[in-house]
């Protein structure tokens, strides 16, 4: 089966979120509904948990039935069309599996950038011990990209990540699971915000200045959501990756405090320069 192109359909990109709600806003589908708003693209959702959230952590998870993550893949897909699909929290292993089968089943790895999702911004825990393991074996192999900080690459190799020659270990380590690239995320490290872009025939750091703020929640989710915009958009995947980070760095440096945790990023930063 080919890939149904929303772009190809109605002439307008379109990208799917596969992910957890955050009743707080900042993080999971709504930061990504958000991204793909303010990028020009189309956005659609398929919900894999409910969660109970704010800016200072988790308060509790619902799980949705498996059958019901799945149908909502298949009705957004098969109706509107697909362009660019961004995967975050996916919470246990069956959700992970019946993913990966709806993801294969409409041929969506091209356009597959997986944000391996395992702990929230206050230290919650968002992805069960054992979907590790179906996370790394079979979505993993699907993603176009993957974007994983140091501590989730840790987990998935198994590897102690601080030098800049670990980090470039790590990642190679990553690119050897399946995906056709990687983005492996600087910003538990010391310093500039620098991540690493490796795929098999490039490998690039792409530094960003660091800014001080406390509106953090939610940078993977907007990071890999613009990635997955970019692609939509038709972007190949170092240039949606570049493009992406600009995105985020504006999104942190614009960003106002909003609760009394990890704040949410702004955005809306670039419309708001246009208005």
């Amino acid at each position: 089966m080919t890939r149904p192109s929303a772009r190809e359909r109605w002439g307008r990109p379109a990208a799917l979120t596969i992910a957890g709600s955050d009743s707080g806003g900042g993080a999971g589908i709504q930061a990504d509904l958000k991204t793909f708003q303010a990028l020009g693209v189309y956005g659609m959702s398929a919900i894999t948990a409910l969660t109970a959230q704010n800016t200072l952590g988790v308060r509790a998870v619902h799980e949705a039935p498996t059958e019901v993550v799945a149908a909502q893949i298949d009705a957004v897909v098969e109706d509107l069309g697909v362009d660019g699909v961004k995967i975050g929290m996916l919470s246990s292993a069956p959700i992970v599996r019946a993913v990966a089968a709806r993801i294969r089943h409409w041929q969506l790895e091209a356009v597959l950038v997986i944000d391996p999702v395992m702990v929230a911004k206050g230290g919650d825990r968002l992805l069960r011990d054992d979907a590790v393991a179906a996370l790394r074996d079979e979505l993993l192999p699907l993603a176009a990209v993957l974007t994983p900080n140091i501590p989730e690459a840790e987990v998935l190799t198994g590897r102690t990540i601080r030098t800049d020659d670990e980090v470039r270990e790590a990642a190679r380590a990553l690119l050897g699971l399946g995906p056709r690239a990687v983005v492996l995320k600087g910003g538990h490290r010391e310093g500039d915000a620098t991540d690493l872009f490796v795929d098999v025939a490039r490998e690039e750091w792409l530094p960003a200045r660091r800014i001080e703020t406390r509106a953090t929640h939610g940078t993977g989710c907007t990071f890999s959501a613009a990635i997955a915009a970019r692609i939509a958009l038709g972007d190949e995947a170092l240039e949606a990756v570049r493009a992406a980070k600009a995105f985020l760095t504006g999104a942190l440096a614009h960003a106002t405090p909003i609760g009394a945790g990890h704040g949410p990023v702004a955005h809306d930063w670039a419309l708001r320069r246009t208005t």
